[in-house]
């Protein structure tokens, strides 16, 4: 039996062949070390891609953050990890979005720069502060800020209890504001704008509940069912406003329950469903250099010790439905009245 021959045929490999390049082993060291230079540089993307991604998602910012006495503002402010502050809150909301009070405590003052609702829920969400304002609006253009049921306590050193000074709205609802060394609800702004008073007490502040100044463009206010007590005026309108006032009461306070008055710029003073009484003045207007003009309908002035006082550059318009029992000088509106619709 003939045996099968296997033949294996050899093929000689050049070292070059083994290298995977041809003609110099340098250039395999080289394309290695293109290839670790390029994993390396690939790992270090992925590592730095991931660091922000980590950072972008601590730093985020939510439609809706909580505070509460037992937070802290090192907290993403969820409601489960809430902040302390509004201060430490408002930096971690996102524009247009809420902040709210978990708990009764006190929460800090704080600048808003951005559209954003703060609301303190049920129970006493205080703003307490001494020797500053407690909170600023400085808004833009067309931002919106909400306020509600909040407590603003100036432990009678505090400047004002609300300041605006730019945005496009501000609303403040079911708020009490006491204790200021100036006002109550401080508006003075060169943009215009208005604001909405709702629910809300004001009182004991050592000028006016709320004084309304603008510059240029008119700031327009409406007041409803609000009270402004023991402060030196109750409601000021100043230089470029409308203010409207309907179902509210200013008593108790040392100069005018309510009053007109501008140094510039016309001051509009609107009051209807109202009462003001035991102030040293019910109803003002005038008193400076520039027209300011007040009308009432429907207004109780009760135990004022002057009911109307007209002054320099006042005029008072009355729809002739007014109750006026002051004890001194009733005084009158700027006749003649006008006519009821």
């Amino acid at each position: 039996m003939r045996g099968s021959v296997l033949v294996i045929e050899s093929t000689a490999i050049s070292p070059n062949q083994c290298l995977g390049v041809s003609g110099d082993p340098n250039s395999a060291k080289s394309a290695f070390r293109k290839e670790n230079l390029s994993m390396e540089l690939k790992n270090l993307f992925m590592g730095t891609s991931v660091l922000l991604l980590m950072v972008s998602l601590a730093t985020a910012q939510a439609s809706r953050t909580w505070v509460s006495g037992v937070g802290d503002d090192a907290n993403p402010c969820s409601r489960t990890a809430p902040c302390k502050t509004f201060a430490g809150a408002i930096s971690k909301t996102a524009a247009a979005g809420e902040i709210d009070a978990l708990d009764p405590a006190g929460y800090g003052a704080v600048t808003i720069t951005k559209p954003i609702t703060i609301d303190g829920g049920g129970q006493v969400a205080s703003v307490l502060v001494s020797g500053t304002n407690g909170i600023v609006v400085q808004a833009g253009p067309n931002d919106v800020v909400i306020l509600r049921n909040l407590r603003i306590n100036g432990i009678g050193t505090g400047i004002n209890g609300v300041r605006w000074l730019a945005g496009r709205a501000l609303t403040l609802e079911n708020c009490d504001i006491f204790g200021f060394t100036t006002n109550g609800i401080d508006i003075e702004k060169n943009d215009g704008g208005k604001a909405f008073i709702r629910n809300t007490v004001v009182q004991n502040n050592g000028q006016a509940g709320i004084s309304v100044k603008s510059s240029v463009n008119v700031t327009k206010v409406s007041i409803d069912s609000s009270r402004f007590d023991l402060n030196t005026n109750g409601v000021l309108a100043q230089n470029f406003s409308i203010v409207n006032v309907t179902n509210s009461i200013a008593a108790g306070n040392a100069q005018a329950g309510f009053i007109s008055s501008a140094g510039s710029g016309t001051a509009v003073l609107n009051i209807s469903n109202s009462e003001s009484d035991n102030n040293n003045v019910g109803v003002q207007a005038g008193g400076n250099t520039t027209q300011a003009i007040t009308t009432v309908s429907n207004v109780s002035m009760l135990g004022n010790n002057v009911g109307f006082n007209v002054g320099i550059g006042g005029t008072i318009k009355s729809f002739g439905n007014n109750a006026n029992n002051a004890t001194t000088n009733g005084g009158g509106p700027t006749g003649p009245n006008l006519p009821l619709q």
